[in-house]
């Protein structure tokens, strides 16, 4: 992904939502609407693409998940899914060298992007799966919402942030999940999301307002609903 430019913006005044909205309807037999409930459990495998000629056609909708490294981006992916193996982490973390994709029960497809960041990878190799990633976020014209895991206890990093910015000028809708949340104490729990929430507001003053913070545990099934709702907003 390209370097950032330095800039200087200033926090501007404006509300980061850290709650969900309302999950998408569907109907049941009686017609009575209800709430798409665990929109990624009956998730599969299709393909993996280690370039952008090897992803499928675009022909429906895209929910990609990004993180660095270790920040429990595919412990995530494995329990909104319900699954313990569906996504996986390579032995060696950064390992990971494809977009990896999987089909949901709507017909959507939810794509499991490269860790990046881990300091073991060379560089030329680290640069070109960023690369990778930078081209799939900004030129993918199905994708229609991005999912970011980011460490509760770290909040945004360069990278993360180099990743939004290909993204967020899109208008299209981000959830950060702050994982490891229940290593977190109350207090701590409210300063680390605000911190994020103080992060986008900063890098990305007209972007914000289509930015979802939710803390999250995969172990302490901390933020699951809130996720759940959020993605099935989407869909």
């Amino acid at each position: 992904m390209p370097r950032r430019e330095s800039h200087d913006l200033a926090v501007t005044k404006r509300t980061i939502v850290t709650d969900s909205k309302p999950a998408s309807k569907t109907e049941d037999a009686a017609g009575i609407a209800r709430p798409a409930r665990h929109p990624l459990v009956g998730a599969v495998f299709v393909t993996g693409a280690a370039a952008p000629a090897q992803l499928p056609s675009a022909s429906v909708p895209e929910i990609a998940f990004a993180g660095r490294s270790n920040a429990g981006k595919s412990t995530a992916i494995n329990v909104l899914a319900g699954r313990t193996r569906l996504a996986f982490a390579s032995r060696t973390p950064g390992r990971t060298q494809q977009i990896n994709l999987f089909s949901l029960r709507s017909g959507a497809l939810v794509a499991d992007l490269p860790g990046y960041g881990y300091a073991a990878v060379g560089k030329e190799l680290k640069r070109a799966w960023q690369d990778f990633l930078w081209h799939y976020v900004t030129t993918r014209s199905t994708l229609v919402a991005l999912v970011l895991i980011v460490d509760a206890r770290r909040g945004l990093g360069e990278l993360d942030l180099e990743l939004l910015e290909g993204y967020v000028p899109s208008g299209r809708p981000v959830l950060i999940l702050a994982t490891k949340a229940d290593k977190l104490n109350t207090t701590a729990k409210r300063a680390a999301t605000a911190g994020i929430a103080k992060q986008i507001a900063a890098a990305f003053p007209l972007g914000a307002a289509n930015v979802r913070i939710v803390l999250f545990s995969a172990t302490a099934r901390i933020g699951i609903e809130e996720a759940e709702a959020v993605i099935a907003g989407w869909l």
